[in-house]
């Protein structure tokens, strides 16, 4: 508590503690997780494998999900936004089921939880009770999650080895915003939003163009080019670019397509994972696309986008 008082200037009220073993008794006695996901997850490391679709979790199989990290996005950051879905998760269906809906309810399900994590002195069944209720009444819309922004994610320290580097203006715009009280969901002093945003890596997406200038200007936004111009066409195929990728990578090729405006898709077997730009009569525009980590990975978001799909909102009072 003393170091993240010291490193952000925020007060710590109350803290909870627990291990893996609280933590599975904590997700079975509030009812379990539900958690959803538009593709499989499995991490061997964690004990994680569930496929597409909404899932109900028990406390081990929630444990899986909050401790995978070999996933894609792979690291912290992933295994982060995850535990945050299943936060909201949780929370809304306590709200749902009516845990929190009156101080016997909320003390109710406070007693339960204090069967399975620690809580420092000042925190007592009181305490848990009032937070308990006050976030049984307070919409997603208004519930708030992020990461703390992020200047390098491979800060290499003698004796200590790979660390995370805090990005030092947005993080203080970040900890001023909380003191204050106010909204961090789009505020550009936490995270600026590029005019061109890559929600993934160009650096991971190897690319042939056909046409130099595309090849030099894709480049230039840190896709790994190939210039292929030499054996281009005499006569380009009426029409815009095309780019046609591997089946499978999808979120590359929107990446890509953000580059080439207007440029039309195709997904193949392909034997290589290289992205083909085969450039058409029409004029190819290209624009500089922006990756930020944060932006894709961490960026503050409010309770009710974290919602599965056929899950309604829990009614207002």
């Amino acid at each position: 508590m003393r170091t993240v008082e010291q490193a952000t200037g925020l007060s710590i009220d109350h803290y909870l503690e627990t291990g893996f073993t609280g933590f599975e008794r904590a997700v079975d006695d509030l009812g379990g997780a539900t958690v959803c996901t538009d593709k499989p997850l499995k991490d061997r490391k964690s004990g994680l494998d569930i496929s597409t679709g909404t899932h109900h979790l028990d406390g081990n199989a929630a444990l899986g999900y909050a401790r995978a990290r070999h996933l894609d996005p792979p690291g912290d950051l992933g295994r982060v936004r995850r535990q945050q879905r299943m936060l909201a998760g949780m929370l809304e269906g306590l709200t749902v089921r009516g845990a929190l809906a009156d101080p016997v309810k909320a003390a109710d399900t406070a007693r339960r939880l204090l069967g399975s994590v620690r809580t420092d002195d000042r925190t007592g069944l009181n305490d848990l009770i009032g937070i308990g209720w006050t976030l049984g009444r307070l919409p997603a819309d208004r519930m708030e999650f992020a990461t703390v922004p992020i200047s390098h994610f491979d800060h290499r320290v003698p004796g200590v080895g790979s660390t995370l580097l805090w990005h030092e203006s947005r993080s203080r715009a970040l900890w001023d915003a909380l003191r204050a009280d106010r909204p961090i969901t789009g505020d550009t002093r936490i995270l600026p939003v590029p005019e061109t945003r890559a929600e993934t890596d160009p650096a991971r997406i190897a690319v042939r163009a056909d046409d130099a200038r595309v090849a030099t200007a894709l480049r230039r936004s840190g896709f790994a080019v190939t210039d292929t111009s030499a054996s281009a066409p005499a006569e380009r195929p009426a029409g815009p670019p095309v780019i046609v990728f591997p089946e499978g990578r999808e979120a590359d090729a929107a990446t890509l397509a953000a580059a080439l405006p207007g440029a039309r898709l195709r997904a193949e077997t392909r034997p290589d994972a290289v992205f083909d730009v085969a450039v058409g009569s029409d004029p190819a525009v290209v624009k500089t696309v922006t990756y930020d980590r944060n932006l894709a990975e961490g960026a503050p978001v409010t309770a009710d986008r974290f919602r599965c799909p056929g899950h309604p909102a829990p009614a207002s009072d």
